[in-house]
Formats: structure tokens, sequence, C-alpha cells
């Protein structure tokens, strides 16, 4: 089992995954052995979505038809059409208020370009993953959000539109985001349902998350029977200390 592997199962386990870590990486070159995208998506967050399951390689002509995917990801190559592409979609937006120009200015924008974008599992990533992402829903959320303030020293922000703008987030601060996603990558994703969000992770701290998130999931499982055991006792008419409760606890494990 290669590294990667071994940290993705840790993941999937600790946290209960759903759906596995897609590892993002950027690069000037195709990876050797990877296959290119072959398809037509409307966005480039679909592609979160078909990393769940296979891994391959894109360019800016795959995320032709996402003009603000290519802008956040700062993507070499991009069609011709793309800057008349990304006005038109800012000026509908600006136009229904959604957002305006000061937020378009402060969306985060990855400041290297690159050529190549692979998507794929965690457990397979040919190459080092830059960003992991983990769609969690709210009980997982928790875990990584304490896992986080630990490697990062503070709690992370949480991110509205555009999703993607998570991924050059993560990629430029070194510190872990939260995405609420955003009413597009809601749409075209199946997996971003209504009770998931999307976390990104720096690569480079990858295990460092990993091992607090498996800390903290195991302390959170047994302190949820503790409050559960403490609830049930007090409903029922006692009034257990603090000590008295975790003697229960014990004597129930």
């Amino acid at each position: 089992m290669n590294q990667y592997a071994e940290v993705s199962e840790q993941l999937t386990g600790a946290l209960g995954l759903a759906r596995p870590p897609v590892a993002v990486a950027f690069s000037d070159w195709s990876p050797d052995s990877v296959p290119r995208f072959e398809g037509v998506t409307p966005a480039g967050c679909t592609f979160w979505q078909e990393g769940f399951d296979r891994t391959f390689v894109t360019s800016a002509a795959d995320h032709a038809q996402c003009a603000i995917g290519i802008h956040t990801h700062h993507l070499a190559g991009a069609p011709e059409s793309q800057p008349a592409e990304l006005e038109a979609a800012l000026r509908a937006m600006t136009g229904l208020d959604y957002v305006r120009p000061e937020e378009v200015a402060a969306i985060p924008v990855a400041t290297r370009e690159a050529r190549y974008v692979t998507y794929g599992p965690l457990a397979d990533a040919p190459v080092v993953p830059d960003v992991v992402l983990l769609f969690a829903h709210s009980a997982q959320g928790l875990v990584v959000s304490e896992a986080v303030q630990r490697v990062d020293g503070g709690m992370p922000p949480a991110m509205g539109r555009p999703a993607c703008a998570v991924v050059p987030q993560a990629l430029e601060s070194g510190r872990a985001a939260l995405s609420l996603g955003c009413c597009g990558a809601r749409a075209y994703l199946d997996a971003l349902s209504d009770d998931v969000a999307l976390w990104a992770l720096p690569g480079a701290k990858l295990e460092a998350y990993c091992a607090e998130i498996s800390t903290l999931a195991s302390a959170n499982q047994t302190l949820a029977k503790f409050h559960r055991r403490r609830r049930q006792d007090i409903e029922a008419g006692e009034r257990p200390s603090v000590e008295e409760s975790l003697g229960r606890l014990a004597s129930d494990a």
C-alpha cells in the first residue's frame, strides 16, 4: 500500500466518509501513464466528482465550459472565448446583485499558471497532490475543523461562491479551507447534496491533518457516548457528577 492509499484509508475510516478523498495536482506537464479526460462537462467542479472513481488529467480545453474555473485555477491555454465568457457570467451575476465588483476582486485565484490539472482518488494519486478534497457532512466536518485548528493554529475560513475558489484558497494560503459550495456546484454535483460541504486540505500537510483527524474522531466517539449516557441519566431524574458519569461510561466499555 502506497502512502496515499494508507492516508486515504485512514481519513475515510476515521471520518466515515461516503466518498473517497480526491487528489488535485497542478503541473506544467502531463503525468506519464495518466489518461487524458475525454468528454464534455458543464463546469470544472464536476471533475471532483469524476475523480471519485478514476484518475485523469485535464487542460484548459477540458474546462472550456467553465470560464470562472479557468480563472480561479489560472489555467494556461484558455480558449479565446474565455475572457468574454467570464465577463458575461460576471455581468449576469452582478446584475442580480449576487456578486459585487469588490467581491470579485477578493475571489482567490492561483498565482502560478498551470497547463494541466490531475484529478483522481487520493489512494491512487500518481503525483504529489497540491490539494486534497473531502466531501463531509456536518458531524464529519466537526472533526475536520477541530483537526484543522490544531494543525493550522486557527479556525478555517468558511467560503461561499464560487465553490472552485476553495482550491486556490488552500493552495495559496497553505491552510485548510471549508467551502459551503455555490448554487452552480450544487446544481452540477450530485455528491454536493444539501447536507454536505467541501473541505480543501493543502497536500503538503496531509499527514498532519490525518493524524489529528484520527485522534479527534476517536475522542469524539467516546465523548458522544458520555454525553448520551449523561442525558439519559439526567432525563431519568438522576443528578450524576462528571466523575460518576465517567465511571458509568467506563463500566459500559
